[in-house]
């Protein structure tokens, strides 16, 4: 029996994506395994996300030659040595209300002939794989976000490298700020779920860090640094979600628009911090919005392991019909989840846990981390 399998990713591009699509290839495909099956398996990559199978038209060679790209082990040998997705992504939600195609991607699926998806994305792409599971459409999921809030899983491509980034760019933001005796607000990525700043912000030492999951109150921020201030050095880093807020107040928007899913843009919190920190205290302080570089560069180790054992389990999954399911970390093991699981729910910071609240006796919410 013969099967084509269509792997896609779709949301946000992080390091180890491309690792994903390479082991998923690898795997389909390796001769020493086909030999053993009882099926074989043809791999194609989807480009965009499901924009792509949405807007692919099967009847049109160029169309499809956009759209729809042959993958073998040549083509991806090298693959999981590079950040970003070579087949590219979208935000597309084909099952968006205001603008319902979710009958379209069905058609073109049917059309292309695609026997299995793997969908390899955060919250929002492996929900349209569910709702696709629903519908009768085979679907196997991989985990990825660098917010790593996706339930279910202990890990989800993208973290490692970019907590990395995180660490990095404070270390070089150090040298700065020590020299000019000035603290500096370091924003990360992290809507809803406080994991990038608090493991970066730990990991890079930093003195306060503020997360979506507990608001605060500037002014306990401020008293902190007094009480530093002249006790060990004379600057200070700060690292805040860009979902953090003060307390009685909404997160921070960018901008009035929203992505195809309903999500708003956010940012502005760490230049509110610096701004009220230099109006409270008198102290210079500066603020860097990281952005898009966490998302950026090469993908670290960890991050090519396990894009190599999320694709290889994948391709388990879909030899022993696994439908409907997420790869996943479990207490250190691969398993798998049902995607119904995972959407609509995250993975958020337990701060009983794991956030430092005990000198917040005037309602202060804050992590010292060193």
């Amino acid at each position: 029996m013969k099967m084509k399998i269509a792997v896609l990713t779709g949301g946000g591009d992080c390091p180890g994506l491309n690792g994903a699509i390479k082991w998923v290839t690898k795997t389909a495909l390796d001769p020493r395994l086909v030999a053993k099956r009882s099926v074989s398996f043809d791999v194609l990559g989807v480009t965009e996300g499901w924009k792509g199978l949405v807007e692919v038209d099967p009847n049109d060679p160029k169309s499809r030659e956009r759209y729809i790209k042959h993958l073998d082990e040549e083509v991806v040998r090298t693959w999981d040595r590079y950040g970003g997705t070579n087949l590219g992504t979208s935000r597309t939600n084909p099952f968006n209300p205001k603008n319902d195609r979710s009958g379209k991607l069905i058609d073109n699926i049917k059309k292309l002939d695609i026997d299995v998806l793997v969908a390899i994305g955060g919250e929002d792409t492996l929900g349209v794989a569910y709702s696709l599971h629903k519908l009768g459409i085979r679907t196997v999921g991989i985990p990825k976000t660098i917010d790593n809030d996706l339930t279910g899983t202990e890990y989800s491509l993208g973290f490692d490298t970019a907590v990395n980034v995180i660490m990095e760019e404070i270390d070089r933001l150090r040298t700065t700020a020590g020299s000019h005796s000035r603290i500096f607000v370091v924003e990360t990525m992290g809507r809803r779920a406080g994991w990038l700043a608090l493991r970066g912000g730990e990991c890079s030492g930093a003195y306060v860090i503020l997360i979506p999951e507990h608001p605060f109150d500037m002014k306990r921020v401020c008293e902190l640094l007094r009480e530093r201030r002249g006790r060990e050095i004379n600057y200070s880093i700060l690292v805040v979600s860009e979902g953090a807020k003060p307390q009685g107040r909404q997160e921070f928007l960018k901008d009035g628009k929203v992505d195809d899913f309903g999500h708003p843009t956010l940012g502005g919190i760490a230049a509110y911090v610096a701004d009220e920190i230099e109006k409270k205290t008198g102290f210079e302080a500066r603020h860097i919005v990281l952005s898009h570089l966490q998302r950026g560069g090469a993908p670290s180790a960890h991050d090519r392991l396990m894009a190599r054992w999320f694709g290889i389990a994948a391709i388990d999954m879909i030899i022993n019909e696994e439908y409907g399911r997420m790869v996943s970390l479990a207490k250190g093991e691969i398993t798998s989840v049902p995607l119904k699981e995972i959407v609509n729910k995250l993975k958020l910071v337990d701060v009983k846990k794991y956030y430092d609240t005990l000198l917040s006796k005037l309602a202060g919410v804050y992590r010292i981390a060193g």
